[in-house]
């Protein structure tokens, strides 16, 4: 007779209750902790945490003996193919399950946030490159591919996507944000989300929460946010996650926020966490948080006592490999320092993922070794098509788009393929020399390809690549640990572009890179600038056809483009005193901002109708027409921002309330109708609590935070109410196609313009 708890047809909780009931205390402990698989090369750490407590990781027969939670990154430590991985994963699974008594595999889990990390997969653009596209039906594709090369090969879990929001741009890890807006964030995020869980995948948020708001923009430096930028910025883009992409796991933010090291913080992991947003799911510790409460925090003075933190404040499993939540935390639970109520707690949410997954189910098996495209053409092509719909066009003076001609392509990072990729890309996160697994053509191949002569020598435009070179702890300009002191352009990149400037031939400003940085007076001298955020494999080809035309610059910016180095930290998400005013001789105005985006025509925005009166529980039709005048088909972002002149508190100026991207051939327009439920107007109150108030709130439509033409107002009548769980989230948008104002006029041609097919 089969045990209920291998019976895939009995509930989860009743499966997991008979199990837990079955195991001893050694047994429970072990499947909240990870191995990692690979060790790194010798004298090659990932990181420098490896060696912060002096001792060696334990080996794998050290620990499966009573069963084994999580396998660490078996693809994405060291390069293999992807028949060897699978031949590595089965071994070990075979490992784990053959060495305790219930022979229960590990979940496997690896990076995925820009695309699967692991030799040879594809690598897509990078999550500001994501939040850029303004695109979060294109981003879930991509983050379903993804998925599907993942589950393939074995893959249970994958460690993305980032939801902290931008505050300061020196940051290091900026690159592997969305934006710089908590609306933006939550959109796209959770469409990634959807698209990672819809294939299989466990999707794992992080970092909760607060991480990039440390001070001076120092990777793990300590927080000091207040409870309502805590609450209405930084944590706004998980809870939309969490309900609507149902992401099944969370990972812990490393930081400490007001003192509190996050990884031992009750309050955020299981009281907001759980309690309030409704998380059921698994939390995993970001690689070592458990021990940096002993070895960086200073709140522990052992492992077991590390283990006890963590596991009190709501971390389920240990990761990347057991030092806290081994025998330390069994032996304190045998003393009685610590209830096995918290081991039986955090092993019910692993063993109910793990039923879910099905590995709990009788004849299961690890996927069998066999040859494996990771980067087949449909992911190229979707790749391609994120880097070009990602791509800013800052300014133009009519250079662009260039016909055939002679280019000289210049640079730090002109002829450098590994300058597209981000810092959690396979290449620049395990710092591959040679042999990168994949084909990256460079800027200069690519415009070559599509006609260009490029050369050295009296170039009719020249074409000057600026930007970054991501990397890991100090081996790049951006990615994790490589923040900046200042958002001038690194090294001598800015003289460098001056004298280019000088030499009076028309020069295209390409900047690749995985933060903003301030351009000072170099945009305005340039005949174009185009923004790229770290746009993957297919960054040169996609940056070939939107300089040549083939393809439309239909990004906007999802951070602001400073003009000067100072002034930081500063967003557009800022309190009226946070702008510029005669009260400071620091004026932080972006030279371009929030939003901002050209194309290769133009567009009006009219026509703006606003209901003038809802209820505090009511929903309010904010609509505009939108039109393309010029003589090419194109894409305009429509941004819908709402302000609060008068609160209880300090409210943003303004704040992204929502976004559509229309597509409209010439002559073309469409009505586009946003539905704003009282609930986006919330925030947190004097009392903590999230309220929505009477009164009026302003209404702007354009096409970014600093060109808002249409202007307008609507009153919110009622009293005061404090939305629940269920509050509405997001802004649904209707578009409308205008019929045409002449016979034969085309106008209602509304549809994917030619170029961006």
């Amino acid at each position: 007779m089969t045990e209920p708890w291998r019976d895939p047809l009995l509930p989860a909780s009743v499966r997991v209750a008979d199990l837990l009931q079955r195991m001893t205390l050694e047994e429970k402990a072990g499947q909240l902790a990870g191995f990692w698989a690979l060790p790194s090369d010798p004298g090659t750490p990932v990181a420098p945490m490896e060696d912060d407590s002096g001792e060696s990781a334990p080996g794998l027969d050290d620990i499966v003996a009573h069963g084994l939670g999580q396998l660490t990154r078996v693809y994405g430590t060291a390069p293999v193919t992807a028949e060897a991985g699978m031949e590595r994963l089965a071994s070990l699974q075979r490992q784990v399950t053959g060495s305790g008594r219930f022979g229960i595999p590990a979940i496997a889990h690896e990076e995925c946030l820009t695309g699967f990390m692991t030799f040879g997969a594809t690598v897509f653009p990078g999550p500001l490159a994501w939040g850029a596209s303004f695109d979060p039906d294109l981003v879930r594709r991509m983050a379903a591919a993804i998925g599907a090369g993942m589950r393939r090969v074995g893959v249970h879990q994958g460690l993305a996507p980032v939801l902290d929001v931008v505050r300061d741009y020196r940051w290091g890890r900026t690159e592997e944000c969305i934006g710089e807006d908590p609306y933006l964030v939550g959109a796209i995020g959770t469409a990634y989300v959807q698209g990672l869980e819809g294939a299989g995948i466990v999707a794992t948020l992080k970092h909760f929460a607060g991480y990039s708001a440390s001070r001076g923009g120092r990777n793990m430096a300590p927080v000091a946010s207040g409870p309502r930028e805590f609450a209405d910025v930084l944590v706004e883009p998980f809870v939309r996650a969490l309900r609507e992409g149902g992401a099944r796991s969370v990972m812990n933010s490393y930081t400490d926020v007001d003192g509190v090291p996050v990884a031992a913080d009750e309050r955020l992991l299981t009281e907001l966490l759980r309690g309030e947003l409704g998380f059921s799911g698994v939390v995993v510790a970001d690689y070592y948080a458990v021990s940096f409460l002993e070895t960086r925090h200073g709140v522990s003075g052992s492992r077991g006592a590390a283990g006890a933190l963590a596991l009190t404040a709501g971390i389920d499993v240990e990761l990347p490999t057991a030092r806290c939540y081994g025998e330390p935390l069994t032996g304190l639970v045998r003393s009685g320092s610590v209830s096995e109520e918290l081991i039986d707690r955090a092993a019910e949410r692993v063993l109910r993922q793990k039923a879910e997954l099905g590995l709990l189910d009788c004849g299961w098996e690890p996927v069998e070794p066999e040859p494996v495209d990771l980067d087949p053409p449909e992911n190229r092509a979707l790749a391609r098509l994120l880097a070009e719909r990602s791509t800013v066009l800052l300014a133009n003076d009519g250079t662009l788009p260039l016909r055939p001609c002679r280019v000289a392509i210049s640079g730090p990072y002109a002829d450098d393929p590994q300058s597209f990729l981000g810092c959690y890309s396979f290449p620049n996160h395990v710092a591959l020399p040679g042999d990168l697994g994949l084909e990256i053509p460079t800027l200069g191949e690519a415009l070559t390809a599509a006609g260009f002569t490029v050369t050295a020598d009296d170039p009719d435009v020249n074409v000057l690549v600026l930007g970054d070179r991501a990397g890991m702890f100090g081996r790049g300009t951006s990615g994790e640990g490589c923040d900046a002191e200042t958002l001038d352009l690194p090294g001598d990149q800015a003289a460098l572009a001056s004298a280019v400037l000088d030499s009076g031939v028309p020069t295209v400003l390409v900047l690749v890179s995985g933060r903003p940085y301030a351009l000072g007076t170099l945009a305005e001298r340039a005949s174009a600038v185009v923004q790229s955020f770290f746009p993957g494999e297919e960054g040169g080809t996609a940056l070939a056809r939107i300089i040549s035309g083939a393809a439309e610059p239909s990004g906007r910016l999802p951070v602001s483009i400073p003009r000067q180095v100072g002034g930081q930290p500063g967003t557009y998400l800022r309190a009226r005193l946070g702008g510029h005013t005669d009260w400071s001789s620091v004026d932080p105005t972006p030279l371009f901002p929030f939003g901002h985006g050209l194309s290769w025509t133009s567009f009006t925005c009219s026509d703006l109708s606003v209901d003038p009166v809802a209820a505090t529980d009511g929903t309010v039709a904010v609509s505009v027409t939108v039109r393309n005048v010029g003589e090419v088909a194109g894409t305009e972002v429509v941004q819908l921002y709402l302000s609060d002149p008068v609160a209880s508190v300090v409210r943003p100026q303004r704040w992204l309330a929502g976004f559509r991207r229309v597509e409209l051939r010439p002559g073309a327009a469409a009505r586009v109708t946003f539905s704003v439920h009282a609930d986006r107007t919330s925030f947190t109150g004097l009392d903590l609590r999230r309220r929505v108030e009477p009164g009026e709130i302003g209404v702007a439509v354009g096409r970014s935070s600093g060109d808002l033409p249409l202007r307008g107002s609507f009153t919110l009548e009622g009293p005061v109410r404090h939305p629940g769980p269920d509050r509405v989230l997001s802004v649904p948008v209707e578009i409308v196609p205008v019929p045409p104002t002449a016979p034969g006029s085309g106008a209602t041609d509304i549809g994917v313009p030619e170029h961006a097919n």
